[in-house]
This record gives C-alpha cells, sequence and structure tokens, in this order.
C-alpha cells in the first residue's frame, strides 16, 4: 500500500510539473497574462483536487467495499454490538485491501508510473497503462449487467472490447457489483445465527420464560460456534477467494 500511495503522490507530482518548488504566496488577484499561466493555475487546482478524492477513488476502485460490508453484516449477525470495534473491523478490511490490490498495484507501478518517472513514455500513455490493471481487474469483478446498465443511461453503444469501455462507466458499475455481491455474502452469514435465534427462543417459550430475552442466551452460543468452525478463517478465506 505504502508503494502504491507513493506512486500515485509521484505520479501526480509529475503529471503536474517537473520539478517541485516552494511556492511564493501572492495576495492579488490578476488575470493570467499567457495560456501558460492558465494551464499552470488550473494544473494546481487540479492536483489539489485529486490529492483530496485520492483516497475515496482507492476505496471506489478497490474490494474495500465488500470487505467492510461483510464484516458490519457479521457484526450484526451475531449481536455483539460494538464488538469488534469498527475501527478495527475498518482496518482489517484495508489491509485486507491491500493485500488484494498489491499485484494490481505494483502492475500499474511497473508499466505506468515507473517509465513516466524515467521520462521514457507520455503522460497521455503513462495515465493509460497505469489506469488499464485497475480498470481490467474492476471489469472481471463487475456483471455485465451492471456495466450494461449505465451503458444504456448514457445511450452508448455496446462495447466491442474492453478498451471501449469508459473508466467513467466501469467505476460506478463496479461499486454496485461489489455492494450486491457484499449483500449477498451478508445473507449467507445471517441464516445460521438467525436459527439459533430461533431455537433459542423457541426453547425459552416451551419453558415459560418469555420474560427473558433469548439474544441474552443465544449470543454466548453464537460465538462458540463462530469461534469452533474457525469462522474468521472461513470467512476471509471465502472473501478473498471470491475475488477474481
Amino acid at each position: 500500500m505504502i508503494r502504491i500511495l507513493t506512486s500515485l503522490m509521484l505520479f501526480s507530482i509529475y503529471a503536474f510539473g517537473e520539478t517541485l518548488e516552494i511556492p511564493t504566496i501572492n495576495l492579488s488577484l490578476s488575470s493570467p497574462e499567457t495560456p501558460a499561466a492558465l494551464v499552470n493555475s488550473l494544473n494546481v487546482i487540479v492536483l489539489l483536487t485529486i490529492m483530496f478524492l485520492a483516497p475515496s477513488l482507492l476505496l471506489m476502485t478497490t474490494t474495500f467495499t465488500r470487505f467492510v460490508i461483510v464484516f458490519g453484516f457479521l457484526r450484526q449477525a451475531m449481536g455483539t454490538q460494538q464488538i469488534p470495534p469498527t475501527q478495527l473491523l475498518v482496518s482489517l478490511a484495508l489491509l485486507l485491501t491491500i493485500y488484494v490490490m498489491e499485484p494490481v498495484g505494483i502492475k500499474a507501478y511497473e508499466q505506468g508510473i515507473k517509465p513516466y518517472v524515467e521520462e521514457q513514455i507520455s503522460y497521455e500513455v503513462a495515465f493509460e497503462r497505469t489506469t488499464e490493471p485497475f480498470k481490467n481487474f474492476m471489469i472481471r469483478n463487475t456483471r455485465e449487467k451492471d456495466l450494461a446498465l449505465f451503458f444504456r443511461i448514457r445511450k452508448m453503444e455496446n462495447p466491442q472490447s474492453i478498451s471501449d469501455v469508459p473508466l467513467s462507466v466501469v467505476v460506478p458499475a463496479f461499486m454496485i457489483s461489489e455492494l450486491k455481491t457484499a449483500f449477498e455474502i451478508g445473507f449467507l452469514l445471517f441464516l445460521p445465527f438467525l436459527v439459533i435465534d430461533m431455537v433459542v427462543a423457541s426453547i425459552l417459550m416451551s419453558m415459560g420464560m418469555m420474560m427473558l430475552p433469548p439474544v441474552m442466551i443465544s449470543l454466548p452460543f453464537k460465538i462458540l460456534v463462530f469461534v469452533l468452525v474457525d469462522g474468521w478463517n472461513l470467512l476471509i478465506g471465502n472473501l478473498v477467494a471470491s475475488i477474481k
């Protein structure tokens, strides 16, 4: 992840200026005298915008959404309230995202950013080569139905190849595909814990203990079952295996 973030920072710096100088403070407002001055000003604005949106873009184009939603469903299904803490679940989801996306980030760095830093290719070629691994990854994990939805919304013709699919279509289609997959996994997680809740509730009612909340009795059993089946190992292994 450090390499990916460093690559993004270097890519942004080299994309909008070959040297990084300490800026001077000028509070006066004036129109640019030359087109080059206007382009430099716009480049600074674009660079600041990219740096501000980089964390969100990084999460939208990776598997972080799937991981964090599934972990949230798991905690709700077990009924453990704030255990594990949200910060811990988000950290685990982020670490798994780094593990899964590391080959994609390294490939993007090697074929796009590194040649550009070494001045072997132009900015346009570097941008295309850098985004290509992420684009291919997102398309592999996106349903055709979701891609077709955004093509219909824009009234675009069906693409003939992956290169014909723009990033503006791939990213939202990938996000809703990840949401659907996460909810499907969350539903499957709920089923065994729901069965335990129903069994405990039925036993308590048959014993006439209707005033005793079933959650208090079922919670230890759900935790016990989750530990006995090695739930974290099983869940994370299947989550990672579900990514193409």
